[in-house]
């Protein structure tokens, strides 16, 4: 028994194939597949992940910029602006998940200048424990018309790597990730 269409070929649903970017449907081919369109993005994000960490671990990114409302969409813009026309933009639509579109922006800016409140004036979280907060936040309010996930995610990272001291500083797996292949050690 085959399947139609094989493993990869998946065409994308034409709805999201027209928030593809010019740029993009050059690269992915026509029609676009999901599997072309998840290597493109995978690509970009690996690129952009290493430089936000790299500027984070040299010190041209600190915490307070990781937690602006403007970062968060920056990120997401320099994850997807090559690929969506969507990307760096809040969600205006209502889904099951995340607070309404309407109160994206407001509750993102609230929730980002919170944790940086209690990451400054408390001491039960450590640093770990912080970047999961942000990106438990992040995802809740669910900020994003798609790749909320992995920008979250990335969010949380660099807030991790940012609110280390430089002589307590641990390698997170994004960073393993950019390595050659080999064991993995923490």
């Amino acid at each position: 028994m085959t399947f139609d269409p094989g493993y990869g070929e998946t065409p994308i649903d034409p709805d999201e194939a027209d928030a593809l970017t010019e740029a993009a449907r050059a690269v992915v081919g026509d029609p676009p597949l999901k599997a072309a369109i998840f290597e493109l993005e995978q690509e970009i994000e690996q690129a952009v992940a290493v430089d936000l960490v790299e500027a984070v671990l040299e010190g041209e990114l600190q915490l307070d910029d990781v937690l602006s409302l403007g970062f968060v969409f920056e990120v997401h813009e320099r994850l997807y602006g090559a690929t969506w026309t969507w990307a760096g933009r809040p969600r205006v639509r209502m889904l099951s998940i995340g607070v309404n579109p309407a109160q994206v922006k407001v509750d993102l800016r609230a929730t980002l200048d919170n944790l940086a409140y209690r990451w400054t004036n408390t001491d039960d979280w450590d640093a770990r424990q912080f970047g999961i907060a942000v990106h438990a936040e992040l995802v809740r309010i669910h900020p994003f018309v798609d790749g909320n996930g992995r920008t979250t995610r990335l969010i949380g990272d660099l807030a991790y790597l940012a609110a280390q001291g430089a002589d307590e500083f641990i390698p997170i797996t994004l960073i393993e990730q950019s390595a050659p292949p080999g064991p993995v050690t923490v």
